[in-house]
């Protein structure tokens, strides 16, 4: 659908147009970052570590530098004076210091901390030669104690920074700690649950991938690369560590398959992809291999978590106390330290007037690949804790789950939490109604006992998610510890014959934004959504933009866009009232005409931006030519959706084998641009969530380090056969109030609502106190057995 609904009363707003970016992707013309061939081009690999935690005693790259069609073989020797990858984000310890900060160098030098850890780039003519250059290279390694265990990371005496000997970032803390204490002095019910939210590998379906190149003429610098946030990738890159100037270096990240976070952050491999392609004089393409990836992407979740609710007699919440020992994997990633602790412990209010919360959250390093932002990036892990312990205290409580949600529900808004956050507005009730309609909850007895008949265990499980996304304000962010602004730049180039081409900071990698931001466009101008191209994702071409994550492109980068297309139109009633001769607080303009108020004079868009090329046809002497305007959008706080998703399963008590039967997803989303696009987002988050409650995990061998799901063979992702039928609706919600679209985030919430509610619903089947994620098979038969 891409003409305008005659019977829509918003225009394009609220219409599910399908996807105009689909085409090229589902015809195999897109442009991904391996699909760019470059004159002369050639070919990085990287020489790895097989050990978790080792020093580097010898390296001899003298065979490799001499094999055939090898044009430079580079290691930490070449990058030791150059600066380390840096940490976008600094939080401080209990006590004022500042955390261990230890250098993220682009190759290892003298040590390396994790298994796939960079030792040294190999370029060749050919991939075929630089991977067997890559076999020549000789490593020896005097190997050293791992540190993988989190919850005792001095267990092997071994430091993974000397900067850090006991292995501690930081420990850090929010809330009312004394206050919260005497809460629980007044308890009369107390739940108290341990509990692992375990690792994760993303794995977007493009594997990362870099195409370097430098330009001898103007000593300038061009890179091709998988990436969310260009500009940041050239800030960090250029400033912080190759010391180029920021304006010789051009960063395109083209088409992205899937990014989930991954794709967030400056890696060492397109690090040391520029600073070679120098050295060769020639452009350097890199792409991860799938076994690579598992290895040197940076993986999310991996909290361990004690949490405590207390409650008084009638179940009203009365405190919650929670540590968590948060893995942050051998290096600090570019936003790690933000993930559990501003991004998770600000959120641990959930959707409850609980009225003292306190939070202790102690970071390690551990010798494992870091750990930063994966789909809702600290917000999952945070549903999971409230969750998880609501409706265990529920079930010691003999109440039903939602009626104790319901309970504690935040009613009155706006709403300042214990910890930090003000909600703006929200219906808890309403999103939670609603999904007890849709999953027929009235009906949950019956099925259970059909279940019953047929040997089998029936769960039913809620989780009443809320997340703050739209990752800004930056006043609020620098506040925090961020060290950039989180902002959004939108620019609208209107040419002479009234078509539209946009420019925004934000980037698309799934998102649909060369669909919902033209249909934003083409609703406030009143143009058709062909009249509309939308380009993203290119230093060269748009202002600086802070790139897409947290669920905060239409929020923050939609509104910037708005923002400048008030400016058009404004200017665009100054020359339409020249035209009309008439005061230009006379002219209105809607569905894409200027109008003289209470009368019948107009003139439509096109020819007004005609007119702003054609100077001598309107006053220039108070008007600029042209009609091309931007803007900055900086929010004033956290949007927040909200709802409640319900599981049912069934478990086979014979195998343990779990099936996921029915689930419920009820989300308010404030307004909503483009309603397919937005449920298409919500099921790739509940594939995603559902995927790490029932299969997937990221493991290490304790002692070696050596990573044991490393390949699709060991880390089970989900397939269509894990999953049901998906109901899933977005209320008539409660808009964001502080945006001029009324939207809030949606790409995250389904991979942060739907695990709790995964396992809630197992563990209402057992009638059990927990099950660790993921429940595999083999982890349900174990909990099965260790009833009886």
């Amino acid at each position: 659908m891409n003409a305008r609904d005659p019977n829509a009363k918003l225009g394009f707003i609220g219409q599910s147009i399908v996807r105009r970016e689909d085409t090229r992707f589902l015809t195999g013309v897109g442009q991904y970052t391996d699909d760019i061939h470059l004159s002369q081009q050639s070919y990085g690999v990287f020489v790895r570590s097989p050990h978790a935690h080792a020093r580097i005693t010898k390296l001899d790259v003298a065979a490799a530098a001499a094999a055939p069609g090898v044009l430079g073989v580079y290691t930490g020797e070449h990058f030791k004076d150059i600066g380390g990858l840096p940490c976008g984000w600094l939080i401080n310890n209990i006590d004022g210091t500042p955390m261990k900060e230890p250098k993220h160098p682009v190759l290892a030098f003298g040590k390396v901390r994790y298994v796939g850890d960079r030792v040294a780039l190999i370029v060749a003519e050919t991939l075929e030669q630089a991977k067997a250059a890559r076999d020549m290279v000789e490593v020896d390694y005097d190997v050293l104690p791992a540190v993988i265990d989190i919850g005792n990371v001095t267990a092997t005496g071994a430091a993974v920074h000397d900067e850090a000997p006991d292995n501690q970032c930081y420990l850090w803390h929010i809330g009312d700690k004394e206050g919260t204490d005497e809460a629980f002095q007044h308890a009369a019910h107390v739940t108290t649950l341990t509990f692992r939210n375990n690792r994760l590998a993303p794995n977007a379906i493009e594997p990362r991938a870099a195409n370097a190149a430098w330009n001898p003429s103007d000593d300038s610098y061009t890179l091709y690369v998988a990436n969310q946030n260009p500009h940041v990738e050239r800030l960090l890159m250029c400033a912080f560590v190759l010391g180029i100037p920021e304006h010789k270096m051009r960063v395109v990240a083209p088409d992205v398959g899937g990014g989930f976070g991954s794709k967030i952050f400056l890696y060492g491999e397109e690090t040391a992809l520029v600073w070679a392609s120098k050295q060769v004089r020639r452009p350097i393409k890199w792409v991860a291999e799938r076994s690579e990836a598992f290895l040197s992407d940076a993986h999310g979740r991996d909290h361990l978590t004690t949490a405590e609710l207390a409650m008084d007699k009638d179940g009203h919440f009365l405190g919650f106390r929670v540590n968590t020992t948060a893995n942050l994997g051998a290096y600090l990633s570019t936003f790690a330290s933000a993930v559990p602790t501003i991004l998770y412990a600000t959120l641990l209010a959930g959707q409850y007037k609980t009225p003292k919360i306190s939070c202790t959250v102690k970071s390690v390093f551990t010798n494992t690949a870091p750990v930063d932002a994966y789909r809702g990036a600290g917000r999952p892990e945070a549903t999971y804790t409230v969750e998880r312990m609501v409706e265990t205290a529920a079930h010691e409580l003999g109440i039903d789950p939602a009626e104790l949600r319901r309970r504690n529900f935040i009613t009155t808004f706006p709403y300042a939490t214990p910890v930090g956050l003000t909600y703006d507005t929200g219906d808890y009730e309403a999103t939670m109604s609603r999904a007890i309609e849709l999953a027929d909850v009235a009906g949950f007895a019956a099925r259970k006992a059909e279940s019953e008949a047929k040997g089998m265990k029936r769960g039913l499980g809620y989780s009443a998610y809320i997340e703050a996304c739209g990752i800004a304000p930056s006043a609020v962010a620098g506040a925090l510890g961020a060290r950039a602004g989180l902002f959004e730049a939108g620019e609208v180039r209107v040419h002479p014959t009234g078509k539209v081409t946009v420019f925004t900071g934000s980037h698309s990698h799934g998102q649909g934004h060369e669909t919902t931001f033209a249909q934003v466009v083409a609703d406030k101008l009143g143009i058709p959504l062909e009249d509309i191209t939308i380009e993203h994702g290119d230093t060269g071409k748009i202002l600086f933009g802070m790139g897409t994550y947290g669920s905060r492109s239409l929020a923050v980068g939609g509104t910037a866009i708005v923002k400048a297309l008030d400016k058009v139109i404004a200017k665009g009633k100054k020359i339409a009232a020249h035209l009309l001769e008439a005061a230009d607080t006379d002219i209105e303009f809607e569905n894409g005409v200027f109008k003289v108020a209470g009368t019948d004079k107009s003139v439509p868009f096109a020819n007004v931006s005609l007119t702003a090329y054609v100077p001598h046809n309107f006053p220039h002497d108070k008007l600029e030519p042209g009609l091309n305007e931007n803007a900055f959008y900086d929010p004033s706080n956290f949007t927040y959706p909200a709802g409640t998703y319900i599981c049912e399963v069934e478990v086979d008590p014979a195998t343990g084998v779990v099936r996921v039967d029915r689930f419920t997803a009820c989300d308010d989303f404030g307004n909503v641009i483009n309603p397919m696009i937005v449920e298409g987002q919500v099921h790739g988050g509940l594939a995603q969530g559902i995927g790490q409650a029932l299969l997937e995990n990221c493991t290490y061998d304790v002692d070696s380090g050596q990573l044991l799901t490393g390949s699709y063979m060991d880390y089970a992702m989900p397939r269509a056969d894990n999953f049901p039928h998906f109901v899933v609706e977005t209320v008539k919600g409660t808009p964001c109030t502080h945006n001029p679209l009324g939207v809030k985030g949606c790409g995250e919430a389904g991979a942060i609502g739907s695990p709790p509610a995964v396992i809630n619903a197992i563990c209402d089947a057992l009638k059990v106190k927990d099950v660790p994620m993921p429940a595999t098979p083999h982890t349900v038969w174990k909990t099965i057995h260790n009833m009886q």
